[in-house]
């Protein structure tokens, strides 16, 4: 279910719905790089008092000019059911601990040099966000991340046929590349005396 609604909303199926995700993530993350989170959270829930407040101040004057029946505008929000059962949060919890528990093995199988090349290739990947660390913080690789996501799948999607040409393009270069330097590499043989 979850998946199925991210998935409506980075391909658009909603502009309006997406539309308003979309920027409501965009200015929040923006407002967190220039503002506390305390101030982002209080205005962001005081604008949103403000406009629920507003809205059903405006069913109630239309029902006591019979004009309408005084509905909520956001009872289809209010009968949505949002508890969770014992199984589902056990669940939860249970994926949560393991995904936890995988990363840490990892990190110390990582940190500890068990693997030497796999330990080489996260030192490397750890030197290198240190540079990008140094020009982009989090908040900025966030937003640019927010952007991306709700960006470049409709944009696959519509021109899948191109992309995935040049992708193979690239693919059979790098192949080409692979090949001549390995090539170039003689093989690690053992020596018969």
């Amino acid at each position: 279910m979850a998946s199925q609604v991210v998935s409506e909303l980075i391909y658009w199926k909603d502009s309006k719905q997406t539309g308003a995700v979309f920027t409501g993530l965009v200015v929040a993350l923006i407002s967190l790089s220039q503002l506390s989170i305390i101030s982002v959270i209080s205005n962001l829930a005081f604008l949103l008092m403000c406009v629920t407040l507003g809205m059903r101040l405006y069913t109630k004057i239309l029902q006591v000019l019979n004009k309408s029946d005084g509905a909520s505008p956001f009872q289809k929000y209010l009968a949505i059911d949002i508890s969770l059962s014992q199984e589902q949060t056990q669940c939860y919890v249970d994926r949560v601990i393991s995904m936890g528990t995988a990363a840490a093995v990892e990190l110390r199988r990582l940190a500890l040099v068990e693997d030497f090349i796999d330990s080489l290739k996260f030192a490397g990947l750890m030197y290198m966000l240190t540079y990008i660390g140094a020009v982009f913080n989090a908040l900025t690789l966030l937003i640019i991340a927010v952007i991306c996501a709700f960006s470049l799948p409709l944009l696959y999607k519509q021109h899948q046929a191109q992309i995935d040409q040049y992708v193979e393009l690239v693919r059979a270069h790098i192949s080409d590349i692979r090949a001549k330097i390995q090539a170039k590499i003689p093989s690690a043989k053992p020596k018969e005396e």
